[in-house]
């Protein structure tokens, strides 16, 4: 070998050295550098017509397990997603409390019970009769508390969605930055290690809010696709849209998230964002928390409901001179459809009978005093009209924007209700004074209740031109179409709905409606599309005689459902005036007549039915994840609190388990990328072992020189 090519040998070897030792300082110095892989020189022999030449670097080679990075990713954005739900849902379990923790929904449902049997046990006493109304309005404020409480969580889900597609975009453009970067420095054999371990940090970071698949390209450029292959950053970095509704309430439609190319073309992305923080926001939103505002709604409706039941068919003492019901959404010109039987008393100031009218449904007549029977037509102006005859010179009855009201002509007269004890009046399942709202405890503004007892026959009374637009999701979430269907003016409850059910026009391909026995509004999906959404966005129907819609006579909506939660109260006149609490009740059977005391101040009768509420089998709707069911007040609310409790609980356990996975994934990956101190001093030790190597045939090389030097 030449002298030259020992020195090139010598020199070689001294700058992989040095590459090597380089390499295990950096290692070492960021031992504990999140998103740090190790990097090692890669060291290839010099061979020029089979001479040893040396050692080449051939850069600096940055340790990275492909798979193991994916399956990190994956990780983190799976605890992103549970993380953020399971937050969430601990937040509102502690808001409802448990079953016996004072001051939840729960406690204050016994608390009113407690109040009515205590009032029960003398019904003369005002301050007894107050705390009944307290107590049930406390309850009500309670659950109109947790829906805002609801609703303040669906505001911020959106407003953290709308942060973290901003991050998204801060994130993906350093991408995209460094993306550049990394391919200038890769062309001119630069180190690349350090762009490289920052786009891992990136990553990990942006696996967090969404779902990516990271694909690593030869030139050290990174690109970046959804799960399901969208797309985001290439040559080109996609910008993620979004703009919040800044609300949560229940009538909110939320915008979607799309992803806008350089052209400006803008599409849907949010259905392909199947993990991390944003789906969880997305799922919180629009899926998890509006089924507990529904299960929230429901059992609220069910008590008011419990209490108006009883309520309607029991009497304050003295009865009062007028009870006026709420707005049913009926047409005058409906059929009353009614079966079963009730009374109608007209009591004197001090319990006595005045007059008594007794109406059978069945029959399709009513009776005066126990005298002829006199028919009662089909309809409700029919029946109205009947009654207000019946009447006579004692009271007179109305029906106006379909509202009834009952009144007796004398202010020392009252009005009151008796539901016949073997075959009870029916419409919907509730009684005619109950359906009525006539001698209702509890208040709400809009229908709350809708069982309609509507028939297909019936008329629907939507003018034409009226329009419901509906919105049709994929399973994913994925917008699909908007249909909108115009009602038809003059028809029949059956030809609206075969109009919603029109596989061309209407949602039939997708769902058909149906009005069950009590008049209800029934969605089945139709069979292979049991994963799909229908949601009615808008509705500009108004009911000729009522003014209201068919979304809110037949609860299509999420509004209609989960904002009753919101909008009970004790009715105002009852809590202006305790005496008009309803705790007796009218005693009158086939031979009561006329001059008889049907009312008296110490009946605790109807006290006694509005504390058996509690305990009385009903029938609830189906209300988020909770099926229909038949059950007690008392029952369904251990029901709904458990559904609340396990619902948050499932939640914190799949965040734990993915949390960790996500730590699994990640000290797998670290055992591969990580630095080892061990390993790393070792290798220090071997490249200034060579170093001195290297040294050491420079000098040896020198000293060649020099002696060669002396000869000559």
């Amino acid at each position: 070998m030449s002298l030259s090519g020992i020195l090139g040998n010598a020199l070689s070897g001294l700058s992989a050295s040095q590459a090597g030792m380089r390499a295990s300082s950096n290692n070492v110095a960021n031992v504990n550098t999140p998103g740090y892989a190790r990097t090692s020189p890669n060291l290839v022999a010099r061979n020029v017509g089979g001479t040893a030449m040396g050692v080449q670097v051939n850069g600096i080679t940055r340790i990275a397990d492909q798979f193991l990075q994916v399956a990190s990713l994956n990780a983190i954005s799976s605890a992103g997603q549970t993380s953020v739900i399971a937050t969430a849902l601990d937040r509102v379990q502690s808001q409802f409390g448990g079953l016996d923790d004072p001051g939840s929904m729960f406690s204050r449902m016994n608390k009113v019970f407690e109040s009515i049997a205590q009032a029960s046990v003398d019904p003369s006493l005002a301050v007894s009769r107050l705390a009944v109304g307290a107590d049930v309005d406390s309850f009500f404020d309670e659950t109109k508390r947790l829906s805002l409480e609801i609703k303040t969580q669906r505001q911020e889900a959106d407003a953290r969605i709308s942060a973290g597609v901003e991050r998204a975009n801060q994130l993906m453009n350093e991408l995209f930055a460094l993306n550049t970067s990394v391919q200038n420095m890769a062309a001119g054999g630069g180190d690349t290690s350090g762009a490289a371990n920052r786009q891992s940090e990136l990553l990990d970071e942006l696996s967090n809010l969404l779902d990516v698949r990271a694909v690593p390209q030869a030139d050290g450029r990174v690109v970046l696709r959804t799960e399901d292959g969208v797309l985001l950053l290439d040559n080109f970095v996609a910008t993620l849209q979004y703009s919040p509704a800044g609300t949560g309430s229940y009538k909110t439609d939320y915008g979607r998230i799309t992803a806008a190319n350089p052209n400006g073309t803008a599409t849907e992305i949010q259905s392909h964002i199947m993990k991390g923080e944003l789906r969880g926001l997305i799922e919180l939103r629009d899926e998890i928390l509006p089924e507990m505002a529904e299960e929230l709604g429901e059992i609220s409706a069910a008590f008011a409901d419990a209490l108006n039941e009883a309520h309607n068919n029991s009497s304050s003492y003295p009865a009062p001179q007028t009870l006026t019901g709420r707005n049913t959404g009926l047409n005058p010109n409906d059929q009353h459809n009614f079966t079963g039987a009730t009374t109608l008393a007209v009591a004197g100031a001090t319990g006595g009978l005045v007059s008594r009218i007794d109406i059978d449904f069945d029959a399709g007549t009513l009776s005066v005093d126990g005298g002829a029977a006199a028919a009662i037509g089909t309809t409700v102006t029919s029946l109205v009209t009947a009654i207000d005859t019946a009447l006579g010179a004692n009271g007179s009855a109305s029906f106006t924007n379909g509202v009834l009201s009952v009144s007796a002509t004398s202010a020392a007269n009252g009005i009151a209700f008796l539901q016949d004890e073997t075959t009870p009046s029916d419409r919907g399942g509730r009684g005619f004074s109950h359906f009525f709202g006539l001698n209702d405890l509890v208040d709400a503004d809009r229908i709350a209740m809708h069982e309609t007892g509507m028939t297909g026959v019936d008329t629907h009374n939507f003018a034409a031109g009226q329009e419901m637009t509906f919105d049709i999701v994929g399973p994913q979430g994925q917008p699909v179409t908007s249909i909108t269907v115009a009602t038809v003016a003059g028809e029949s409850f059956n030809d609206l709905i075969a109009d919603l059910n029109d596989t061309t026009n209407g949602v039939g391909r997708y769902v058909t409606f149906s009005l069950d026995s009590q008049g209800r509004l029934v969605e089945t999906p139709v069979a292979g599309f049991e994963q799909f959404g229908v949601t009615l966005v808008s509705d500009s129907t108004e009911r000729a005689g009522s003014e209201k819609s068919m979304s809110e006579l037949f609860g299509m909506t999420l509004f209609d459902k989960a904002n009753r939660s919101e909008e009970f109260s004790v009715k105002s006149s009852i809590r202006a005036d305790s005496s008009l609490l309803s705790l007796a009740q009218l005693d009158i059977d086939g031979a009561t007549v006329a001059g008889d005391i049907v009312l008296s101040t110490g009946d605790n009768r109807g006290g006694r039915l509005l504390a058996a509420a509690m305990d009385g089998t009903r029938s609830f709707n189906q209300a988020g994840s909770l099926a229909a069911s038949t059950a007690t007040l008392q029952d369904y609310a251990a029901r709904f609190a458990g559904v609340v409790g396990s619902r948050a609980a499932r939640a914190e356990s799949m965040a734990e388990s993915n949390v960790v996975l996500m730590d699994t994934a990640a000290q797998r990956r670290a055992d591969v990328e990580g630095v080892n101190l061990d390993e790393e001093l070792a290798a220090m030790t071997m490249y200034q072992q060579s170093y001195n190597a290297s040294a050491r045939m420079l000098q040896a090389a020198k000293e060649m020189a020099d002696a060669l030097m002396r000869v000559v």
